[in-house]
């Protein structure tokens, strides 16, 4: 029996993108046979355009960051499995790139300061050191720039949200070139938009453990609805 599992989606409770509450999402997730959801929240200036970011600490701005997270975790009542991952963009680097980041914990995002003000060269160092994976989010629409492939782990092939022109066969053509992991994301916004996108396995993902391994082992197969 295939299992399922989304790598890219994002909640009204955090992203300001995100239409629909976790618990919707759950649900959504759940009726679409899927075994795994991975939250990837954004965790950028623009999440926090209600809030005076300015005068927020770190810790104030990852409390609001968990929010999505946590609401879909307390809403899948173990029916799902919910795991922790994010949608990075720096401000330093001045490019609309955004980066799936997986594996990370609250403790890494709360103990490691703030990750907005870095660059993805400091901050592939800072990942790679606490075993996280980075793959490169949608990287051929237009206003992103290419990212030096030495500093990531993976690229997101295929990208399935319709109202982005993703590119994604270019995206497969640069990840076969510098030999990077590949993923496919439904990039889940809106109800519309559940299970076009993930990765099958033939055993369930039910932590980030094991999801770093399956993406390491390249033993999974890509979601192209």
């Amino acid at each position: 029996m295939p299992f399922k599992t989304e790598l890219h989606a994002h909640t009204k409770e955090t992203s300001n993108c995100g239409e629909v509450p976790a618990a919707e999402l759950i649900e959504a997730y759940i009726n679409a046979g899927y075994s795994t959801v991975v939250i990837t929240d954004h965790l950028s200036t623009h999440t926090y355009f209600r809030y005076d970011y300015g005068n927020m600490s770190w810790d104030e701005k990852i409390d609001v960051f968990v929010k999505g997270y946590k609401a879909a975790k307390d809403a899948a009542r173990g029916r799902i499995n919910v795991l922790f991952g994010m949608e990075l963009r720096f401000d330093m680097d001045n490019v609309d790139n955004d980066y799936l980041v997986f594996g990370i914990d609250e403790n890494f995002l709360r103990n490691n300061g703030d990750l907005i003000n870095m660059n993805i060269k400091s901050f592939s160092k800072l990942a790679h050191e606490n075993g996280l994976i980075i793959f490169q989010a949608h990287p051929f629409r237009v206003n992103m720039r290419i990212t030096d492939p030495k500093l990531l782990d993976g690229i997101e092939v295929y990208n399935a949200c319709i109202r982005h022109n993703s590119n994604n066969e270019i995206a497969e053509a640069w990840a076969d070139k510098y030999g990077l992991m590949k993923s496919s994301g439904s990039d889940y916004h809106r109800p519309e938009d559940v299970g076009k996108g993930g990765i099958i396995t033939e055993t369930p993902i039910t932590d980030n453990t094991e999801l770093i391994k399956t993406l390491l082992s390249g033993d999974y197969n890509l979601i192209k609805e």
